[in-house]
């Protein structure tokens, strides 16, 4: 059951049709073939015009084949996620659907209710085990009691979406967590030859006949974040074949299809070699920082301070299941604010959450930051760090909101760092506590 959604082609103003890389292997007659030979989503739901509409029919067709189903996943890991807690919204009204035979009225899109009418039939008994498994107090392990033949969950779970680790392995309960390749909008750039290792130790192989691979090489500064050498144009790139274990670098690809010595914004560091091929392990995004004067926090200085932080939850059965942060300036000085969405383990809602707890989730989290944070904070040239929890479903807005403006559902990345102001309303109108740092960090 491979979560898919499609964007629709546009039209360069020359006239020249353009598409995303998914969609243009999602048109392909091959992969249409396959299709209903290997995955249980009809090629109708995954170009369903409506991403909700679509994701509603996919977790139907993947529920009615519950049997038959090996292998759960999609692209990214927050994908899978947000196919997991639309289930939960959704499950009664699914397994209604099972049971009567029928689809729901608010499916109006044609090739979803003409693909449904192919292989829906009334199926109490399936109904009813769906509902007895999905009406429990914990949804831990959910995917295994609705799935039993699945052994693994693939989707990209390094990066930016390592964050979902976690909740994933509470729903997942012990399958791997599978990332079998890393690939850009540029190129593939490689392949992980040990796919059910724990992702935090997955590197990519990198395969020299996908493009031609260069490596600006970056450095650890002494605040502990990564930085660009001062002046790129002035920093001699590395060939794939004189890449050094333990270095990290930006990659720059040139391909056939014309793009020369293009920087694509990834930061990798060279894990070792398979043979003569360097393999690679995923580090950040260039340039995704918080930034108050001149500290330049990165990704995953962040990502670190967030992970000590939700430690103290993880205890009193709270999970940290979205997060991402901006940098509030409109007061003097500014000061970092993160969004966080939290849940318990048992049951839909999270229970009241201990201001105490919280603040201190704060204070742990300007203790793990670096050195340079800890200075100016002392110096009061950055205000106290500030945490704002948000209602169940914000982070789901949040991605509607991106994915109304052209992202598609299979390829959405949260922002770790909030910029348009659109999806800061989004997430500020559903703040329900708000919390700071009492002192400074030590």
């Amino acid at each position: 059951m491979e979560l898919m959604f499609a964007r629709p082609e546009i039209e360069t103003p020359s006239g020249l049709k353009a598409a995303s890389v998914l969609t243009s292997v999602y048109n392909e007659s091959k992969f249409r073939t396959i299709l209903p030979k290997l995955y249980t989503s009809p090629i109708e739901t995954i170009f369903c015009p409506d991403p909700n509409q679509g994701l509603y029919c996919q977790l139907l067709f993947g529920l009615i084949q519950r049997d038959e189903v090996v292998r759960v996943g999609s692209l990214f890991a927050s994908t899978v996620l947000r196919g997991i807690k639309f289930l939960e919204n959704h499950w009664q009204e699914l397994s209604y659907d099972i049971k009567t035979g029928r689809l729901s009225d608010w499916i109006t899109d044609s090739g979803c209710r003409n693909a449904a009418s192919l292989v829906m039939k009334p199926n109490p008994e399936q109904a009813d085990l769906i509902e007895n498994i999905s009406n429990s107090k914990s949804w831990e392990g959910i995917v295994t009691k609705l799935w039993p033949k699945a052994r693994y969950i693939s989707c990209v779970c390094t990066g930016v979406m390592r964050q979902y680790i976690a909740e994933l392995e509470f729903y997942c309960r012990g399958l791997p967590l599978v990332s079998t390749f890393y690939a850009c909008s540029e190129a593939l750039c490689g392949i992980n030859l040990e796919p059910l290792c724990k992702p935090c130790d997955v590197s990519y192989t990198f395969l020299p006949n996908m493009a031609y691979f260069e490596f600006l090489p970056v450095e650890n500064d002494h605040d502990e974040s990564i930085e660009m050498k001062r002046n790129d144009e002035d920093t001699e790139l590395v060939d794939l074949v004189n890449v050094k274990v333990g270095q990290c670098y930006e990659l720059v690809v040139s391909t056939c299809a014309g793009l020369y010595r293009y920087k694509v914004g990834d930061v990798l560091m060279v894990s070792g070699f398979y043979n003569n091929a360097p393999q690679f392990q995923f580090v950040e995004r260039k340039n995704v920082i918080l930034n108050v004067d001149q500290e330049k926090t990165s990704e995953t200085d962040l990502f670190k301070a967030v992970i000590e932080a939700k430690a103290l939850l993880d205890p009193l059965g709270f999970i940290l299941t979205e997060y991402t942060s901006y940098v509030d300036t409109s007061s003097a000085p500014g000061h970092y604010v993160l969004f966080w969405e939290i849940k318990g383990k048992e049951g839909k809602h999270c229970k009241e959450l201990d201001p105490k707890i919280m603040v201190e989730c704060c204070t742990r989290m300007e203790e793990s930051l670096h050195y340079t944070y800890k200075i100016y904070r002392k110096r009061n040239i950055i205000a106290a760090l500030e945490t704002r929890v948000v209602k169940q479903g914000s982070f789901e807005a949040l991605m509607d909101y991106y994915v109304s403006k052209g992202t598609s559902l299979s390829q959405y990345k949260k922002p770790n760092c909030i910029k348009s102001e659109e999806a800061l309303k989004i997430l500020d109108s559903r703040v329900i506590g708000k919390y700071f740092s009492p002192k400074s960090p030590l």
